[in-house]
């Protein structure tokens, strides 16, 4: 049985992980494309860090170029999403696993 203190000192401990791993998601990059007109490069924690156009694309109309551009950052930040949420549910299982009456935790961290 797990003692109040022992309870703190997890929720400390995946706390401190949890920072960690966000640090860590900073230099990990997904991209994301629309053809070869524009590709979009994010961090695992949503950051936009890169947007490259095409030659083709520069002549685009303004709307066609949002739309390429909108396809291309909604890909890198699903492919973001999915590893942050990968990431920080390991956090948490780690930290976090089963103590008696406080049910699921381990998702308190998504």
């Amino acid at each position: 049985m797990f003692g109040v203190g022992a309870i703190k000192e997890k929720l400390e401990e995946a706390k401190r992980k949890a920072e960690e791993t966000k640090v860590r998601l900073d230099s990990v990059y997904v991209e994301g494309a629309s053809g070869d007109y524009a590709k979009v490069v994010s961090s695992a924690n949503s950051r936009i860090m890169q947007i490259i156009l095409n030659d083709e694309a520069k002549e685009f109309s303004h709307d066609e170029l949002c739309r390429h551009i909108q396809i291309a950052t909604n890909e890198a930040l699903d492919k973001a999403r999915g590893i942050y949420e990968l990431e920080m549910s390991a956090v948490a299982k780690e930290a976090m696993p089963n103590i008696p009456g406080l049910g699921g935790l381990g998702g308190m961290f998504k």
